[in-house]
Formats: structure tokens, C-alpha cells, sequence
């Protein structure tokens, strides 16, 4: 074990806009149940212009940093090495940090995904559709290159969204498709819908839920539910939330950042439960 419960370690969340983050919520309550007394997690609002700044006045106390947007790929350069998974999107949540000043980065979205789909029993998909082509969107599609043995099916904006779409495919050896966003109530019907947009966008998608729709995964945690998730579960299908998600990558953060394995995923769970009751 990396950790001791009196040592003295610190740990942050950056990204901008960085208010609304989840992480000290449940990186906290995870250092509470392991009783790692001298531990803290902070959040601070850190643009790409400031970030070079913040990790290079970085000291030994430190074991780790969560990343949010626009961080993700700005961070990549100021790494000594980045895992396979992080390497394979260009994106970086995690920055594990030695007492020897080394920093390595790592993507926990990617396993996160796949990890709360099988919570829900969704092991294999023989088909799946994902609604946007953000960052997330391409996260998205690679959680699908490991469960989904059929064609995803990308429901997009723009001709350049879609570009980029089929080319993260080809990366991610994914057979990608891409479609109108006009057109994005037909995704309703796939036996996996992954929705990586911003909030609001998909409410009008509620109304064409099908009678009995399969597994929707919505990456949205606040506000919850969405109206195509409240929709999704009033027809009684599967529904993943944001929180799911953000709970199931912080337990890999955690687990990397302090050596404890494994994380106490339900003490995080119901701290986040709590706190988005409270908002």
C-alpha cells in the first residue's frame, strides 16, 4: 500500500468552469472510509494558459490530480508517460504524481463506462448508438470498442463532427456510422444509446422514446433526471446516469492515487447521492 492513514498527501480537481465538480465530494468521503486522516482534495479553477504553472509548482506532498474540460489534452505535454487507454482518445483525466516528481496520466472515463454498464448487467452489445461527437462522445466510443461487436451508430451536427466521428472509429477500431442529428430519434431504438451532450439538448428526443427501449446511458448528472431519461425509465427501460459514471472513474482515480484497492464505491455513491439532493 502507497498510503498510510496519517500520511500528509493532496489531491485536486482542476479543470474551468470547476464550481459545479463532484470529485471533493466523493474523493473525500472515499478518504474518510479508508481513514486516511492526513489526506485532502481540492478543486481549483485552472485554464490551459495557467496549467504548465500549477504542475510545475507541484511538491512531494502531492499524489494525484482529476482533470476536467479543457484540460485533458493540454496536459499530455507536461507528462512523463500516458497510458494506452489515455493515448487512445488524446485525453487525460487522471495524473498520478510520485514522491520522485515523476506524473503519469491515465483515462478512467474509458473503464469507468464499461464498468457502469456492467454494474447494469450490460456486458455485450451487438449494436449501439451514440447521440453527440464531443469529447466525451469519443470516450464513448472507446468503452464501445471493448463491449459492442456490431456498428455504432454516431448522430452528429456537422459534416466535421461526422468526420471526426468515423475517424475515431478507424483509431479505435470501432465500425462507425454517422448520421443527422435530424434524424436522432431512430437512435432511440438501439440496444445501447450512449447521450454525451450538453444539457437540454436531447429533451426533445423524450417524446419519441419507444414503448420498450432497451439501455440508455445519459453522461449527465446535474440536473437529474433528463427528460429523456425520466421518459427512458417511465417505460421501464435500463438507464445509466452521469453520476454512475463519475462515481466509477473516481473509484479508479482513487484507487491509483493511494494504493487502496479497492475504493469504497458505495461510501462515494451515496456522498454524491447526497449532494446533488442538496443542490
Amino acid at each position: 500500500m502507497r498510503a498510510g492513514a496519517t500520511d500528509a498527501r493532496r489531491a485536486a480537481v482542476l479543470g474551468s468552469p470547476i464550481a459545479h465538480s463532484l470529485s471533493p465530494v466523493l474523493h473525500r468521503a472515499a478518504y474518510e472510509e479508508l481513514g486516511l486522516t492526513g489526506w485532502s482534495y481540492d478543486r481549483f479553477e485552472i485554464d490551459e494558459a495557467a496549467l504548465p504553472g500549477f504542475i510545475a509548482e507541484l511538491g512531494p506532498e502531492w499524489a494525484g490530480l482529476s482533470l476536467t474540460m479543457p484540460l485533458k489534452r493540454a496536459v499530455i505535454p507536461l507528462l512523463d508517460e500516458i497510458s494506452e487507454t489515455a493515448a487512445s482518445v488524446e485525453a487525460v483525466n487522471t495524473v498520478v504524481l510520485t514522491e520522485d516528481g515523476r506524473r503519469t496520466g491515465d483515462n478512467t472515463d474509458i473503464p469507468g463506462m464499461v464498468a457502469a454498464l456492467r454494474e447494469r448487467g450490460i456486458e455485450q452489445v451487438d449494436s449501439a448508438a451514440v447521440l453527440g461527437a464531443g469529447a466525451t462522445a469519443s470516450s464513448a466510443l472507446a468503452a464501445l470498442a471493448r463491449i459492442c461487436t456490431g456498428e455504432v451508430v454516431a448522430y452528429v451536427r456537422s459534416q466535421a463532427r461526422a468526420a471526426e466521428m468515423r475517424q475515431w472509429g478507424e483509431r479505435l477500431d470501432v465500425e462507425v456510422r454517422t448520421a443527422d442529428w435530424a434524424d436522432a430519434a431512430r437512435a432511440l431504438d438501439a440496444p445501447l444509446v450512449i447521450a454525451t451532450t450538453p444539457a437540454g439538448t436531447t429533451d426533445a428526443l423524450a417524446a419519441a422514446v419507444p414503448e420498450r427501449p432497451a439501455t440508455l446511458f445519459d453522461v449527465l448528472y446535474d440536473p437529474w433526471p433528463t427528460a429523456l431519461a425520466a421518459r427512458w425509465s417511465m417505460y421501464g427501460g435500463a438507464v445509466v446516469s452521469g453520476l454512475d459514471l463519475l462515481v466509477h472513474q473516481a473509484v479508479l482515480q482513487v484507487e491509483q492515487m493511494t494504493g487502496r484497492v479497492p475504493a469504497p464505491m458505495e461510501a462515494m455513491r451515496k456522498a454524491g447521492e447526497r449532494a446533488l439532493a442538496n443542490r
